[in-house]
């Protein structure tokens, strides 16, 4: 299955746009997020996508305060961006996610970790990066098992209006080290490569 797309109306605002995300019915597995504006859905994730995240997962947890969750799936949203994102892992206070409701507001967020698939690495590189720096979250974690060069792991921080700084960038093989209140060294070699 590849991507598809959905479009709105021209003049429809961001609540019209967040109630057809939430009442259409979309294929089972499918991961459905809005992009710029966009409902666009995914198809399920490949084993080795879910290895990488889990990975980071397992390794989130080992320094997080108790009153801290990593959510996979959870919806966070960026109204100023038309953009409703699913992260493949989404550090939040618990608090947050205890309110009623499909998603959280993305400012909420301590660190979003995306890890790219064919389908969607335009978007993990350059417009979830964008929305996710102008919600002020911290820090982003892309992990790009498809870039150009070679799979890469990126860290992102210091937003400033919709750009972040890179923080770190290497190959996968070595090690990235996620800063406080993190401090976690993400070791890329257990990574699979292809």
């Amino acid at each position: 299955m590849s991507a598809l797309t959905v479009g709105h109306e021209p003049g429809q605002d961001w609540d019209d746009l967040v109630r057809l995300w939430e009442e259409m019915e979309w294929p089972e597995g499918s991961k459905v997020e809005i992009i710029e504006g966009v409902i666009t859905g995914s198809p399920s994730l490949a084993n080795r996508h879910n290895l990488v995240a889990e990975k980071v997962h397992r390794l989130l947890y080992s320094v997080l305060p108790d009153d801290w969750g990593v959510f996979q799936p959870q919806s966070v949203a960026v109204p100023p961006k038309l953009g409703m994102f699913i992260p493949d892992l989404v550090v939040i206070p618990l608090a947050e996610v205890e309110a009623p409701g499909t998603y959280v507001p993305a400012a909420a967020a301590e660190l979003v970790v995306e890890v790219t698939s064919p389908s969607n690495a335009r978007h993990d590189r350059v417009s979830k990066p964008a929305a996710y720096a102008a919600a002020g979250i911290p820090l982003y974690l892309l992990i790009d098992r498809w870039a150009p060069g070679g799979p890469t792991i990126t860290l992102y921080g210091e937003p400033a209006g919709d750009v972040y700084r890179v923080i770190q960038a290497c190959k996968f093989g070595e090690t990235v080290r996620i800063p406080g209140p993190f401090d976690l060294d993400v070791d890329t070699s257990a990574f699979p490569q292809d």
